[in-house]
């Protein structure tokens, strides 16, 4: 009976392996993409916060099924967030570019 019980933590330890390959390139490329056109800063803080998320999911993963709800929404709305962020970098960057226009200073100057 134990043994079936750590035979099943060990494919769920096996799936969580799985699941962060597949998520990490991802990870990866909004990470860089958002520090480099948007804010190193916030991008970073955001980086942080997912390797929590990761971290929540991977306890809440091997304990319950529904456990690891909450780590995995909080990655991927850091994902969301990181990809909002380089997208709109790469928007004022070409902005910026092409049509000489800053949005980012002209913000700035709002608050």
């Amino acid at each position: 009976m134990a043994e079936r019980r750590q035979l099943k933590r060990e494919r769920k330890r096996l799936k969580f392996g799985q699941n962060c390959a597949e998520f990490y390139p991802i990870f990866l490329t909004v990470l860089w993409i958002a520090g480099w056109f948007f804010n190193q800063e916030l991008a970073s803080l955001l980086g942080l916060l997912y390797m929590f998320a990761r971290h929540k999911y991977f306890h809440g993963y091997t304990q319950t099924a529904a456990g690891r709800l909450s780590g995995f929404y909080l990655s991927l709305i850091v994902l969301v967030s990181l990809t909002i962020m380089g997208a709109a970098g790469i928007f004022n960057s070409l902005m910026n570019e092409y049509l000489d226009v800053n949005i980012g200073k002209r913000f700035h100057k709002l608050f």
